[in-house]
């Protein structure tokens, strides 16, 4: 590992409904975010029960998982972004430390 460069950025995990990934992703480019990951046909459990991923005919329905690294001044603005869509919709952001290699493929 010693031959990696690594750099200290931050992971967003935005879980919302497939619906509004239009919304999401929009909010992340304006942000000045230069990529993401995107994962569909979530499945888990939480405060309202389980939610079955892999529905057959509306993907709207589904959750996704927009994943991001970012510099943390980036955090902010993102989730200032967010806040009053989640006050209204369902979902959930997770913010974490990590450490990225090539730190130019993150960086407008």
């Amino acid at each position: 590992m010693n031959n990696l460069n690594l750099s200290p950025l931050k992971k967003i995990e935005i879980i919302l409904e497939g619906a509004h990934q239009e919304f999401a992703t929009d909010l992340l480019d304006r942000a000045g975010v230069t990529g993401y990951t995107i994962v569909g046909n979530l499945s888990g459990k939480g405060r309202h029960g389980f939610h079955e991923g892999h529905l057959m005919f509306n993907e709207d329905a589904v959750l996704i998982m927009i994943i991001v690294a970012v510099p943390g001044e980036l955090v902010e603005p993102i989730l200032e972004g967010f806040s009053p869509f989640f006050n209204s919709h369902t979902g959930v952001v997770f913010i974490s430390d990590i450490q990225v290699s090539r730190l130019v493929k993150f960086k407008s």
